[in-house]
């Protein structure tokens, strides 16, 4: 069985900066990946690329998953292989995924029809979406999403360039850009109302401090339950921040200092 859990790091500056040059934005144009990132954790997580339990976010899909198999599952299993339908609760979103592995291997299918029916990440890209996203199958790309939110990043980059994509970020051209990340029924769910709403908000200057969010995910994994993985030290964060202290003999202030960031990097990720 596949692993999916494994160290979860953070976004990181220089990720951020080679996901601009890669799609020749400016820096001053990271309000626009931020937008993504923001619509598309939204509905499945709050605000991070991976669960507290160090997997990455998933959205299993099983209509993809019937078409992935022609089908041949409809009859035992409806409810991973059927009709377009509602993705079901978060929290069963690894388990349809790992017995629809299981019914692969059984079938002698392998592992890739299972893992292109998933969507995966800070930018939820689809498995059978790899080679776009820059890798020869769905298991490389997976393999390499779980490792950090940077390599998630880069397959999303991947993705937008295959895609055509770029130019309608640069231009904020939301509908376009909605129409070819998200499907022609983008309007359905006002996804290209999100995405002009989630930039202009972090285009007037409330874009994520990326030390904030990165102790975030280590409170996170950790189990200190900082609220919202937004980069801002907020009421929750504090207090997961002043337990964190408290638990590592640190002054329990509830400020993000030196000592305090660098004690939950290693415990967290080191």
């Amino acid at each position: 069985m596949m692993k999916f859990a494994e160290k979860a790091i953070p976004l990181t500056r220089q990720g951020l900066a080679e996901a601009l040059e890669r799609l020749e934005l400016a820096s001053g144009q990271t309000a626009v990946l931020w937008a993504v990132f923001e619509v598309e954790t939204s509905g499945i997580t709050q605000g991070f690329g991976f669960r507290p339990d160090r997997r990455p976010q998933i959205l299993f899909e099983r209509h993809k998953f019937r078409d992935a198999t022609g089908g041949r599952f409809n009859g035992s299993d409806p409810d991973i292989s059927g009709p377009q339908g509602g993705y079901g609760s978060l929290a069963s979103q690894y388990s349809k995924l790992e017995r629809a592995l299981a019914l692969c291997e059984g079938a002698g299918l392998g592992v890739e029809p299972a893992l292109c029916s998933a969507s995966w990440g800070l930018g939820q890209v689809m498995g059978f979406n790899h080679k776009s996203a820059g890798f020869p199958t769905a298991k490389a790309m997976v393999e390499a999403m779980v490792r950090s939110e940077d390599a998630q990043l880069m397959g999303m980059v991947g993705f937008l360039g295959s895609a055509g994509l770029t130019r309608h970020l640069k231009n904020q051209n939301w509908e376009a850009f909605a129409r070819g990340y998200n499907g022609r029924n983008y309007a359905q769910n006002h996804y290209h109302i999100k995405l002009e709403e989630q930039y202009a908000r972090f285009a007037s200057g409330s874009m994520p401090n990326i030390e904030v969010r990165t102790a975030q995910a280590a409170l996170l994994v950790l189990g200190f339950a900082p609220g919202k993985i937004d980069g801002v030290v907020g009421q929750r964060t504090r207090g997961a921040l002043s337990n964190f202290q408290i638990g590592h003999g640190l002054g329990a202030n509830g400020e993000l200092d030196a000592a305090t960031y660098e004690k939950l990097f290693n415990v967290a990720f080191g």
